[in-house]
């Protein structure tokens, strides 16, 4: 299919829905109060609204008008009050960082099979072009948006390697095919004004990347216009076909797809996957907010205060003012009231705060957060930092490993689908003799091994004979090839003076035993070996 070619509304009616929910999330992602405060304000950021002191009708209303303002975020500031004083607490952004470290902190391992050319040139990319640090940015958009799509691009000119980026669903509008993305329209405002807006529009479809440029309105996408119109577009210009289109060689598409975790439980039957933060993570993210803007304010109000009277305060000149000094200590004389008047006094003002009630309410709303979220709050540190074995860790991290395999399952064919594309890219641009083909994504554990325990562990099996000098490498180094562990062995035996372990020398006795006139055909424990 062709890009659009007339004036349609854009984004496209059926990304509506998608595209709320990715606001909501994008909000909560990105940290920033002005951002949430205009998201849940009951003007909508609608200019002109009198909104009188604390009087907020819109809470008692009902449908969306009723429900955002019911939010602590949309209640407005009271006009008598100089500054904001609701406080934000990151949580979503801690959330999205953890599930993206949970996920590729230590990157998978991308096995191309028995074709080494193509596996050493997949390193490369993953490392020197940059491709893991895109996966871990991806793991962290997909967690926050509930979508992520890797792109596949290329420009000689800049860099040696294809280039891969990752983008959050709301810059996306994907075609779908019995749940499978058949194509996908990235799209972007290069440039606004007085009202017109051009937009950058880049299809990906199996073999080619279609590029365009429009000019229209806010709502509208309005009317294709030359590439070379907008400083961005023009270098596409020279390069794309009567369509607009430019050849991958790539049968397949050179974007993919990944999901966070699905099913998006607030849209039925789509492919789309669901963000970590659910409608209820977020009112309880709101009431922590108001849960610690509430501490702050028994923080200002409960500042210490004193109440002076006039005859102790210092004139500091006409029009200036007067000051008390609380380090003052001999005054002159002052006429004042007799004993019993009592008008005389410095008094103290302090209120309590509430620490431990703020405190406590605080905790338990983040691990209700955390957990609606899908993980532990010991991943998030709330246990302290206790050593623990790696069986204790996954023990105590139980449900935010689940979680992390959950979302591998999602994301490993779209993985195998991206990075086949690279290579395919790699070999019809850069001309580098690889094989276009789909690697096995393989995880690690997730959990480092404790060196000391292994080593206790190791020597422990070694005084018992349990296991020979390879088994015993084979632990230590679980990612390393056949050709590593048996050098390994080897520089261990030359090490120990070609001695060889217990359990080795006795299956080389039983294997060698020469045959006695007793028994001509060998010991039972040499027939058992032959056969």
């Amino acid at each position: 299919m062709p890009l659009p070619t007339g004036d349609i509304p854009w984004p496209p009616p059926a990304c509506h829905t998608p595209y709320r929910l990715y606001r909501d999330a994008g909000t909560w992602y990105s940290g920033d109060p002005e951002k949430l405060a205009a998201l849940y304000s009951p003007a909508g950021g609608m200019p002109g609204l009198d909104l009188k002191d604390y009087d907020r009708p819109s809470q008692y209303r009902g449908g969306l008008v009723g429900r955002v303002a019911r939010f602590f975020w949309g209640s407005p500031t009271p006009r008598n009050q100089l500054r904001d004083s609701r406080l934000h607490v990151p949580i979503a952004g801690d959330i999205a960082s953890t599930s993206a470290d949970l996920l590729m902190s230590e990157p998978p391992a991308f096995v191309i099979g028995d074709d080494p050319n193509t596996q050493e040139r997949m390193d490369e990319l993953l490392t020197e072009g940059g491709v893991y640090a895109v996966l871990l940015e991806a793991a962290e958009l997909a967690a926050a948006y509930g979508d992520v799509f890797l792109r596949v691009s290329w420009n000689t000119g800049i860099s040696d390697y294809p280039i891969a980026d990752a983008l959050p669903g709301d810059v996306a509008v994907p075609e779908w095919q019995a749940g499978i993305l058949r194509a996908v329209t990235f799209w972007k405002i290069v440039h606004e004004e007085h009202g017109r807006v051009w937009r950058y529009l880049e299809r990906h479809e199996p073999g080619r990347v279609l590029h365009g440029l429009y000019e229209g309105t806010g709502e509208r996408l309005g009317q294709a216009r030359p590439l070379a119109d907008n400083p961005e577009t023009e270098p596409f210009a020279a390069l794309v076909d009567a369509e607009g289109a430019i050849p991958t060689g790539y049968a397949g598409l050179t974007a993919q797809h990944i999901p966070n975790v699905r099913p998006n439980r607030l849209l039925r039957g789509s492919p789309l996957g669901r963000s970590d933060f659910s409608p209820a993570a977020m009112r309880l993210m709101d009431s922590l907010d108001e849960t610690y803007s509430a501490w702050m304010r028994d923080i200002r109000v409960g500042k210490a205060r004193l109440v002076v009277p006039r005859g102790y305060l210092q004139n500091l000149g006409r029009g200036q003012g007067a000051a008390f000094d609380p380090d003052q200590e001999v005054y002159e004389a002052l006429d004042v009231l007799n004993e019993d008047g009592g008008r005389m006094d410095i008094s103290a003002h302090q209120f309590a705060i509430r620490v431990a009630e703020h405190s406590g309410t605080a905790q338990d709303l983040t691990a209700q957060i955390v957990r609606g979220c899908g993980y532990s709050t010991q991943t998030f540190g709330e246990a302290g930092d206790v050593a623990a074995t790696a069986t204790e860790v996954v023990a105590r991290e139980r449900r935010s490993y689940t979680t992390r395999g959950r979302k591998i399952t999602y994301a490993r064919p779209g993985l195998g689908r991206f990075a086949e594309a690279l290579l395919a890219v790699d070999a019809a641009v850069y001309k580098t003799r690889v094989t276009a083909q789909r690697p096995a994504i393989e995880w690690p554990d997730g959990v480092a091994v404790d060196p000391k325990s292994l080593a206790e562990t190791l020597d422990l099996i070694n005084r018992a004979e349990a296991a020979s000098t390879e088994v015993r490498v084979r632990m230590l180094h679980p990612d390393w090839d056949e050709p590593q562990i048996m050098a390994e062995v080897e520089a261990i035996r030359a090490d120990a003076g070609g001695m060889t372990d217990p359990i080795e020398r006795m299956t080389d006795a039983i294997r060698t035993a020469e045959p006695t006139p007793e028994d001509p055909d060998g010991p039972p424990a040499a027939r058992a070996g032959e056969e």
